[in-house]
């Protein structure tokens, strides 16, 4: 016989116990002096009790419930740690021995058990994909055990017990804000229940693992990781299912807008705790009356314990995981968590005739990848029309196919992932078009629709159709409407369903495979053949078994990049990101001017250099125009590799030495040779230590924080010409010094004053040659110079270039003087193969003119100072900021945890650009210690996507990520 029944109690109010009478208990009863703080709790008395001896909790039970729930609750929460490893509380045995003791005045009883340190989970106000698997584990851990819980539970039902879900909402429904709302989604999921609530497996559930109910660790990314479980008040014998539910529901408050945010947890319980196919198909209604159930019942807590602050507090909290439980209908959810955890269904058609008479009709791609929409023309408002007029006019039909993200859907700049998928066939003609119905059926007339309601299924035909009577019934192959066609592009959206409501056209690429559980593919009823192929592609794993996996991908979890668009990034679902890392397409992504310019020049010829044609001399010249005296000769390679080879080529030609200068955490290529004057540990974390010994790297000359700062950073060059000199009277003087004029690698700083004239100085006089290596820093992207050599006031011997040159084209060039660049007769004659190519030059001169004809390098002069601005005034809201370094729009924001000791925040930095990404913007770490975000985008951004990454960052830092 059931001990406690929920629907016999009219409140649970809270017992009314003061801080002092808590501290007066723990020491009358347990013997320690202690200060009581009060916790929040629905139904109980909690209070933290700090005390010499360590800190405690006494949970003071509501009296609804004995002595014998609460032993129960111990041995469990016991079994689970023994069983798990997940820390759970202690209960603490009072001065007689029992951890159960009598309260007087509620007549009620308490326990002191072990304080768990650290936050509760639910302090952090974003949840990253990583922790969220790891509460998902967390939960399949605790259920696991609880299964092998063979302990004596008091009879009890719970108004927490998801069996008892629906009976609660219904009986409480009055207290929500929309209560009709409310009644129709718990009845929506109780039915749904119905054919797999009698096979559901029963055992322990702890019933309330939520956010609030785990206990956190901050770890040195910067995120809080679940660590332990406490509060077992809600122990049950219920569905085992029922945990994951309650889990997934609490984590809907983080989800925002985007649903699938929950499946890490569920394919993480998953592995832990396999789930069976009913508990799949039941886990969303569950999540559904969970978040019903929540939402009512601390309503009606609230206005029976008025002084209870705990429950009143998360009435908002409550109501928006409802809401966003209640986002999409049952079947979709189902379906969302299902295909996490099993193969995709194969898409099942709608069944009947022919709507349209069978006619020759043409498949329109407006995907991500449409070579239709070429460059901007995706934002144009008649992009769709323009293409489908094209395709009528070699055929009479032309459709959008069935899930096709829409390029034309993008967003730029969004936060949000746009709903470019069609749940549905759009139809375009000019000619006037007849549509039929598929199956008997009755007329609908809408605003801008018409529905067939059908035996199980509706069709609606959204667009401007006329003839449709609302309320005919028609029957097989009766006219429904026509599209009138006036010669010129007229569409009708065509939609099978089998939900009783109109559901979205357009929905998100994550969602759309969920959503066709209730809304087939009606592609059979348009033109003939079978449903649209449905591409599911794991383009990931096949990279990884045949792309060797040395050359790593930027992020976890990358999304599949196939568009970009000036200083967009575009992936296959339609989702744009601000590109703010990508210094090789100095001139933006797809710009057509480029594209039309390689296009040409790759109809007329392609070949090398050996050859004689125009476009090598006009290149070259345009180059070494752009260099001051005497830099007047040019070399042209594939990369900045090849560019840096050459010149240490040079040098050794030219003295006929080996010994080379570089400076530390430097970067300049993968060859042999500029490998071993590469110093980045980041790039090769064995750099300094297999460096050979012809190789003398300097130390960095970081004013931030290298070995001298501030003030002092004068002394990097000091040290730098006594080494010199020590190498001279060593009798190994230096053939060259090699470094970036501008410290790109280490995080866009700029070098010390004088720094490069005094190392010149010393080089040229020791007869050694002195090489700037451009490849990141050149080409305007410092706003106030176009080379960063300029910024120091020196001119190499040799300046080395690449990346920019050609936009993405592969392309690099050496520039040094007529004497340094026929020294290297000595090695034979040079020859690059596809280097100085016609193709290759007809490239780098369309982006010299680009970058002059729209004013790119003022643009970064003024954006830059721009976002500078702005990430100076984030750096004094968040300590995390240590420095802003750089100028122009090659900027770097180093990450650090301490202001003080500087000690890097590595782990954070990469755990924000993830979060970054999730906001839509691609950003990556760089220098030695991975703390830095290197800020280095397309010289056309603007000041409104300057902003968007602004406050992009702003938000992750106050956020948390």
């Amino acid at each position: 016989m059931s001990t406690f029944h929920f629907a016999e109690q009219d409140a649970l109010a809270a017992p009314a116990l003061a801080a002092a009478d808590a501290e007066a208990l723990v020491r009358e009863r347990y013997g320690l002096d202690g200060v009581a703080e009060e916790l929040g709790s629905q139904q109980d008395a909690n209070f933290k009790i700090g005390t010499p001896s360590g800190t405690y909790v006494l949970k003071v039970s509501n009296p609804a419930f004995t002595a014998a729930d609460l032993d129960a609750q111990d041995r469990a929460a016991a079994h689970v740690a023994r069983c798990s490893g997940v820390r759970v509380p202690v209960a603490v045995p009072g001065l007689d021995g029992r951890t159960i003791q009598p309260v007087t005045g509620p007549a009620t009883v308490a326990r002191l058990v072990t304080y768990l340190d650290g936050d509760s989970l639910s302090a952090a106000r974003y949840l990253a994909p990583p922790v969220v698997a790891e509460l998902g584990e967390l939960a399949g851990r605790v259920s696991g055990a609880l299964a092998t819980f063979d302990g004596p539970l008091p009879p009890r039902e719970l108004q927490w017990d998801l069996r008892h879900a629906h009976d609660v909402v219904l009986r409480l429904a009055e207290f929500a804000p929309a209560p009709a709302a409310v009644r129709e989604a718990a009845d929506a999921a109780a039915e749904a229940l119905v054919p797999f609530a009698g096979r559901l497996p029963l055992q322990a559930v702890h019933g309330d693992l939520t956010a609030d109910n785990v206990i956190a660790e901050l770890r040195d990314d910067g995120r809080r990781h679940p660590a332990g479980v406490i509060d077992f008040g809600d122990l049950a014998r219920s569905w085992a299912i029922a945990e994951l539910a309650v889990t997934c529901s609490s984590l809907l408050a983080y989800a925002g807008d985007d649903l699938p945010a929950v499946l890490p947890a569920i394919r993480a319980f998953d592995r832990v705790r396999p789930i069976a196919d009913d508990e799949l198909a039941a886990l969303w209604p569950l999540v559904v009356l969970r978040a019903a159930s929540l939402m009512v019942s601390g309503r009606h807590q609230a206005s029976v314990d008025r002084d209870n602050r705990y429950a009143a507090g998360n009435l908002d909290h409550e109501w928006r995981i409802f809401e966003v439980a209640t986002a999409v209908p049952i079947e979709v959810g189902t379906e969302l968590v299902r295909s996490a955890l099993r193969p995709a269904t194969t898409l099942v058609a709608g069944t009947g005739q022919r709507i349209v008479a069978e006619r020759a009709a043409a498949r329109l791609d407006l995907s991500p990848t449409s070579p239709g929409l070429h460059g901007g023309t995706f934002l144009e408002d008649d992009a769709e029309v323009r293409l489908a007029g094209a395709a009528l006019e070699h055929a009479s039909l032309a459709y959008v196919p069935f899930r096709q993200p829409r390029l034309t859907r993008t967003r730029l700049g969004a936060a949000v992932a746009p709903a470019t998928t069609g749940l549905g066939v759009e139809l375009f003609t000019a000619d006037p078009l007849e549509l039929r119905a598929p199956w008997p059926g009755t007329v609908e007339v809408h605003d801008d629709a018409v529905a067939l309601r059908g035996d199980g299924e509706t069709l609606w035909l959204t667009g401007a159709l006329r003839g449709a009577v609302a309320g005919d019934d028609l029957a097989t192959g009766d006219l429904i409407g026509r599209l009138a066609g006036d010669g010129t592009p007229a569409s009708v959206r065509v939609q099978i369903t089998r939900l009783a409501s109109r559901p979205p056209f357009f929905v998100t690429a994550s969602m759309a495979g969920a959503w066709t559980r209730v809304c087939p593919d009606p592609t059979p009823l348009i033109v003939p053949g079978g449903p649209s192929e449905e591409i599911d592609s794991p383009l990931l794993a096949r990279r990884e078994a045949a792309f060797a996996p040395v050359q790593e991908h930027y992020f976890a979890e990358p999304p599949q990049i196939e568009r970009g668009w000036r200083h967009h990034l575009v992936d296959v679902g339609g989702r744009s990101y601000v590109d703010m890392v990508n210094n090789v397409a100095i001139l933006g992504h797809g710009h057509p001017r480029l594209a039309d310019a390689i296009e040409r020049q790759w109809r007329l010829l392609n070949t090398n250099s050996r050859f004689h044609y125009r476009a090598v001399v006009e290149f070259s010249e345009r180059l070494a125009a752009l260099l001051p005296e005497p830099l007047d000769t040019v070399f042209l390679v594939n990369s900045g590799t090849e560019a840096v080879d050459l010149a240490l080529r040079l040098a050794w030609a030219n003295t006929g030495r080996r010994d080379v200068l570089t400076v530390r955490e430097a970067y300049h290529g993968w060859s042999d040779a500029t490998d071993a004057v590469s110093t980045s540990v980041a790039d090769n974390p064995n750099a300094l230590a297999t460096r050979p010994a012809w190789v003398h790297p300097l130390d960095a000359p970081n004013a931030y924080r290298g070995r001298y700062r501030g003030a002092e950073a004068g002394r990097y060059a000091e040290d730098a010409v006594a080494y010199v000199r020590d190498m001279v009277s060593g009798g190994r003087p230096p053939a060259a010094f090699l470094g970036e004029p501008f410290y790109g690698n280490a995080g866009g700083i700029p070098l010390p004053d004088g720094y490069l004239s005094a190392i010149y100085d010393a080089v040229r006089q020791a007869g050694g040659l002195c090489v700037a290596d451009e490849v990141q820093v050149g080409y305007g992207r410092l706003g106030d110079h176009f080379w960063g050599f300029e910024q120091q006031g020196v001119v190499p011997d040799v300046v080395t270039v690449a990346k920019a040159m050609g936009n993405g084209h592969p392309l690099g060039a050496v520039i040094t003087t007529k004497a340094i660049a026929e020294g290297y007769r000595s090695q034979g004659y040079f020859f690059s193969s596809a280097g100085g190519s016609p193709v290759s030059c007809v490239a780098g001169l369309t982006v010299l003119d680009v970058l002059r004809d729209e004013g790119l390098q003022v643009n970064a002069r003024m954006v830059g100072a721009h976002l500078r601005r702005r990430l100076l005034d984030l750096a004094g809201r968040h300590p995390i900021i240590g420095a802003v370094h750089g100028m122009g729009l090659y900027l770097g924001v180093e990450l650090v945890r301490d202001r003080e000791t500087l000690e890097p925040a590595a782990a954070e930095t990469a755990a924000i650009c993830e979060r970054l990404r999730e906001l839509g913007v691609i950003m990556q770490p760089t220098s030695d210690r991975l703390c830095v975000l290197k800020v280095k985008p397309p010289l056309g951004i603007g000041l409104a996507e300057a902003d968007f990454f602004a406050d992009a960052l702003d938000r992750v830092l106050t956020e948390g990520w």
